[in-house]
């Protein structure tokens, strides 16, 4: 197998992950839609396209950022700034951009339900596709792996054995999926909830995940994307803590008699 891998149509070629990308966000907002009119959506139309909104923007922005961040030294070409901000993008910078872009939404329009179990599957789908097309890149984008003498690793366009990450991370996705499906399909889970586990276990293996790229690291021996991983947790236990003190105050003082 050569990297990248490219498709030839005739005299046309292209890059498998450029159309990865392109279906991956087709497929998974063509998933949820399918996915919404089948179910019994309890936030109002308007509503959610605007937390839709809110997502892609914040999206947008986290993936860019983080991307950026990987290494910020490519911020020194100011000849091509904006074609490295624009090429630059983190599924996980995403993943976080657009949790903080929903919340902020939600709290604009006083909305108080939680939104997020619908986008669930829809993203999984996205990420799987997209990720195909980020492992048929090989080094040729930064989604590597170190080297390694494992019976894993793989020449992926530059001679060296490295870990092949993507396809680390599509095992871990599908086996997420697997998961996930089984605890919906209990439906034992209030509202939210399953957007929480996904998300939460995605920046736990990403966070992981990691250690075996050869990033840049900033902090405590951490890349952009792990710091990335890292707010997305702390918001998720700040908001348990604040759960846990706020059902222990709503419960009522015994007195001993």
């Amino acid at each position: 197998m050569s990297f990248p891998v490219t498709i030839n149509l005739g005299n046309f070629s292209f890059q498998l992950h450029a159309l990865t990308e392109l279906l991956g966000m087709f497929v998974g907002f063509r998933y949820f839609l399918f996915l919404r009119n089948k179910s019994t959506d309890i936030i109002p139309v308007n509503n959610r396209i605007v937390i839709i909104l809110g997502a892609l923007f914040g999206a947008l922005f986290g993936s860019r950022l983080t991307g950026i961040l990987e290494d910020v030294s490519q911020l020194k070409d100011q000849a091509h700034l904006w074609q490295t901000i624009l090429q630059n993008k983190s599924i996980a910078g995403g993943l976080v951009g657009g949790l903080f872009g929903v919340e902020i939404v939600k709290k604009w329009i006083g909305e108080k339900n939680n939104s997020g179990d619908l986008f669930v599957f829809p993203l999984l789908l996205s990420m799987i596709i997209g990720r195909i097309g980020c492992f048929s890149m090989g080094i040729h984008e930064t989604t590597y792996g170190i080297p390694t003498n494992s019976f894993l690793g793989m020449d992926l366009g530059d001679g060296i054995h490295r870990h092949p990450v993507m396809l680390y991370e599509l095992l871990f996705l599908g086996l997420l999926w697997i998961i996930l499906f089984q605890i919906k399909r209990k439906g034992s889970l209030p509202n939210g909830n399953l957007f929480k586990i996904f998300l939460i276990s995605y920046l736990i293996f990403r966070f992981v995940m990691e250690y075996l790229k050869p990033d840049i690291h900033y902090i405590l021996g951490m890349g952009a994307i792990q710091i990335t991983c890292l707010i997305g947790l702390i918001y998720y236990a700040c908001l348990f803590i604040f759960s846990l003190r706020k059902t222990k105050s709503s419960q009522p003082l015994s007195h001993a008699g």
